[in-house]
Order: C-alpha cells, then structure tokens, then sequence
C-alpha cells in the first residue's frame, strides 16, 4: 500500500490537518481506503530501558486493538543498525513508519527513503531533523521539561541561599530532546547566571544517556571542587542515577540535590529514600496510545489534526506535544500510582514503615 501525504495549513496557529491519499495499483481510492491489515513499522533506538518496553508494550496493545500489526526492530543506539531496520521495514510492505531516533539527524535519510516509497513517517519522543518529508512529529513539551527541572532545582535550593553552585548534566549530544531539555533548563538558569546567583562548575554531555558516563562527569566534578557544590541537574533518571552512585562512593548521597526525568522505578525509589529530588513523570500511555491511533489513521487515509508546530531544521512538522508533571516525595501517589505507571507497593518496597 502506498500512501501520499497531503498536508493543508489550517491556521497561523498552526493547526495542521493531515490527509492521507491511498493509492493501489488497479484500485480507485473509496476500495483502498479500506483497513485490510495495517502493517505499522516501529523503529527504536534502543530497548534496554524499562521506559521503552513500555512505549513498545502500550503501543503494540493499542495497534493491535484497532486492528493492526505492528512489526518492531530495535537499534541498540546503533545508526547503522538502525537505518538497516527502517529499510528491512519497508521491505516488509509496511503502510506506516514509527521512528525514535537513535540519532535525529542520521535518521533524515531514513525517512527520506520512507517517503520515496510513499510510507509516511510519525518521530516518536524524539525529533528527526534535517528533512522535509516528515509528517508528523508526537512527543512531550520537551522545553517544558527542561524549565520544570531547572524551576524545582531554583525554588527548592536557592531560596535557602544568595548563591549556589552547581553540575549539570545534559543528555546524549545525537538526541535532539537532550538540546531542547538543556533549552528549557537554559530559559531558567540563564538569567539567574547573569546575575552571578548560580555559578556552573562543571558542565557535560552523558553520551548515550549512559548513567557510568554520568557518573564519570559527577566524579569529575568532586575531584575538581570537593563537596563544595549544591545541586547536580541531570538530565534524566539514568544520568540521576550514575551521579547518585558517585555522590554515594564519596559519602555525599542525600546532601547534594539532583533532579531527574522520566518517572523509572529505580528513581522513585530514590526520591523516597531522599537522595533524588525529583523527576518529571510523562504519560507515556496517552503518548504511546496516540502515536498508534494516528499511525493507524494514516494508514486508513483519514485526517489527522496536529495544533503545534516544531522546526526540525527543514521545515515546520505538524506536532501533538503532551503535558508532563513535576513528581516529588509529596506527591508521587497522586501522579504516577494514581495512573498506574508504577504501583505503590513497588515504589516503596525498601523504604521504611514510616516513610509511607
């Protein structure tokens, strides 16, 4: 089946409606708007992460019970796997292609490829940039997640002083999302750096999201300055995670603030035991949800209304960018139990009777 993308600015505010136009040899367009077995491909970068066995399980579920078959191919964090998955799935006859990108910009050519066999392409959690042929982006409001990480870390530390110090680290440099989370983190700090009320000490990329090399840069910001630092903004839960082993070999652990993202189990339990502060819990089921009901509407040639609009260096794609929420010690049960995401028993599996 091969599909062409028909794309019609509704508004400056961009509001976008995407159409789909189906195409089959000896076939006019009211047979082949027909759902006879929509085949989704979904290329991801890596399945090594709880978080992503959840996006792959939620999305599968949701495919398969509108009808769907989803054909999944992980990458390892590897561009080259990953570019020979896209193309295994488009040799598989796939109508649809679900990409999270190892590397944004590595993956423009795949979803060039995509597009010369008339196969649409939706970027999951991540941004593919550089090309012209990308017809829907679906992620968080990445930004957001950056300023709601710096905002806590300001509100929670600098109240208690004229100055603070800090670390930060960012995320994988070939993740788009890395950049927009230091963006948003940016927004909030830069001012306040200016002012000389934060002072950065040490400052680097986690290649990969690996938490050793998180903990590689946390160790190298004890040698350099001790303990005399306040606040460790890392960029998500893995990287919390390696600067808190750090943090823990050096006795630190519980008096140095870190921050997170991504709501992981591990990290919650750490929020409660006091040596993270915080994460940013993102509905990964509506996010998951979605990206298949529109895959599937795309595959079935109907509209597809996006009301934001992120430039991907090309061009503006057409974006469904969903809410997130800051999760602390205080309010874990009204976010992430309360949406099933991780059950209380789990969360406080170590923690003592009266941390309940």
């Amino acid at each position: 089946m091969k599909l062409r993308i028909l794309l019609m600015a509704a508004s400056l505010a961009l509001s976008v409606a995407i159409g789909l136009a189906v195409s089959r040899s000896g076939e006019n367009n009211s047979d082949s708007a027909k759902n006879d077995h929509i085949r989704i491909g979904f290329s991801m970068d890596t399945l090594k992460e709880a978080r992503w066995q959840k996006d792959r399980d939620i999305f599968i579920a949701k495919a398969e019970a509108m009808g769907a078959e989803v054909l999944v191919q992980s990458a390892n964090s590897n561009d080259t796997k990953q570019m020979q998955d896209v193309q295994g799935l488009i040799s598989r006859g796939v109508d649809v292609l679900v990409i999270v990108p190892h590397d944004g910009k590595a993956m423009g050519k795949a979803v060039d490829t995509a597009a010369g066999n008339g196969i649409p392409v939706i970027s999951y959690d991540r941004m593919i940039t550089g090309t012209e042929n990308l017809g829907l982006y679906i992620s968080f409001d990445n930004v957001k997640v950056g300023e709601a990480q710096a905002q806590y870390l300001v509100d929670s530390v600098l109240k208690e002083k004229a100055k603070i110090r800090i670390v930060r680290i960012y995320g994988s440099p070939t993740d788009n999302n890395a950049k927009l989370f230091k963006q948003g983190q940016d927004n909030i700090l830069n001012p306040l750096i200016k002012s000389g009320s934060i002072e950065v000490v040490h400052e680097d990329w986690a290649t990969d999201w690996r938490p050793e090399v998180a903990k590689q840069i946390t160790n190298a910001a004890i040698t350099r300055n001790g303990s005399a630092f306040d606040a460790i903004l890392a960029s998500n839960d893995g990287t919390a995670g390696g600067a808190i082993q750090a943090l823990s070999e050096e006795g630190l652990a519980g008096k140095i603030f870190v921050t997170g993202q991504d709501a992981d189990l591990p990290a919650l339990q750490r929020i409660v035991a006091g040596t993270q502060a915080m994460t940013i819990y993102k509905p990964i089921s509506l996010l998951a949800e979605t990206a298949a009901e529109i895959a599937v509407k795309m595959a079935e040639g109907k509209p597809v209304i996006a009301r934001s609009g992120v430039n991907n260096g090309a061009k503006e794609v057409p974006s469904i960018l969903v809410e997130v929420s800051t999760v602390t010690k205080d309010n874990i049960r009204q976010t992430v139990v309360k949406d099933g995401f991780h059950s209380e028993a789990d969360i406080y599996r170590n923690a003592p009777a009266d941390g309940r």
